[in-house]
């Protein structure tokens, strides 16, 4: 006689996931099947095969492949967001300090992803959506970058954001250069540190 699904979890010791948690679920997954196959392998079809859900399940969390794309892509942000917020405490810091921690997180979320974030961003380009939703976490990730570095400088705070705009542009370009192995993840940090200092100390023009 074929056992229900309820049926089988139950033999088998499995529990039935909550709704964000079969989210998180298939999000996971589908960072690994970016991470091992590539983006273009991402389908919602696919997704469910890897996760061990039906399709129907896949479709009724995203709808479509691009709204997978979209919350994939939040979700990697937000792991840096969260690290970055980790790293950086209460403590009292030295600039140098500051420089190095923020640099050392930044780099390293590019070095876990492994080159995701590109991927996803390259599979999305062209897409309304995607350009609202890069330019809403990257004034998100640039407060957070201010707010660190704002008690080591005399700049205004326009000035002070349009020079983390600049930094983490630049950040994000020497990680591209490790994650293709142009460097390693300690160079990366240590040369991106030095231009979190430099623009900090910087006088204003």
């Amino acid at each position: 006689m074929k056992r229900t699904t309820r049926e089988t979890r139950e033999a088998t010791g499995q529990r039935r996931l909550s709704g964000p948690e079969r989210r998180r679920q298939l999000l996971d997954t589908a960072q690994r099947i970016v991470r091992e196959e590539g983006a273009d392998r991402l389908t919602l079809g696919h997704l469910a095969a890897r996760a061990g859900v039906s399709k129907p399940v896949a479709y009724d969390h995203f709808g479509t492949r691009s709204t997978l794309l979209i919350e994939l892509y939040k979700l990697i942000d937000r792991r840096q967001s969260d690290a970055l917020r980790e790293t950086l405490t209460s403590e009292e810091r030295s600039l140098e300090e500051t420089a190095s921690l923020l640099a050392a997180a930044h780099v390293h979320c590019h070095a876990d992803t492994s080159g995701e974030w590109r991927a996803i961003g390259a599979a999305l380009t062209g897409s309304e959506e995607k350009e609202t939703v890069y330019q809403e976490l990257l004034d998100n990730y640039v407060q957070l970058f201010a707010a660190a570095l704002k008690p080591y400088s005399a700049l205004p705070d326009a000035e002070l954001d349009r020079r983390c705009i600049a930094l983490i542009g630049a950040g994000d370009a020497i990680s591209a250069a490790m994650v293709r192995g142009s460097c390693s993840e300690v160079e990366a940090a240590a040369t991106f540190a030095s231009l979190i200092r430099g623009g900090v100390q910087a006088a204003t023009p």
